[in-house]
């Protein structure tokens, strides 16, 4: 992935955990639970998308970031949502065994 990318994706993650919406983030949608969140970049004639949720009192989760290869309009590829449900699903029981939680069942700051 580019520098320039990783640059606004990396700031973009960092306002997420410190509990602020980073700028342009926005719900995925297309079929992923809503607590799945998306960063969109261009670059170069190229379309960059973070997957990440902040579902979690403690923790920004980056589930997937990936260059967009879909030949048939805005949609992602059914291989990159999978791989973000599965993820999600991977993050959700990291997070109950670290924090011993659920995933918004406490109040406070993220971890940073």
């Amino acid at each position: 992935m580019p520098e320039p990318v990783q640059d606004v994706f990396g700031a973009a993650l960092l306002d997420a955990q410190y509990g602020d919406h980073p700028e342009g983030a926005r719900p995925f949608g297309e079929g992923l639970p809503r607590e799945v969140m998306k960063l969109v970049e261009d670059f170069d004639r190229d379309t960059y998308r973070a997957a990440y949720t902040v579902a979690f009192p403690r923790a920004v989760y980056v589930l997937h970031v990936f260059k967009k290869k879909s030949a048939s309009g805005k949609a992602t590829p059914t291989p990159d949502k999978d791989t973000v449900r599965t993820r999600l699903k991977a993050a959700q029981e990291h997070y109950r065994r670290t924090y011993g939680e659920e995933e918004g069942t406490t109040s406070g700051r993220r971890a940073r």
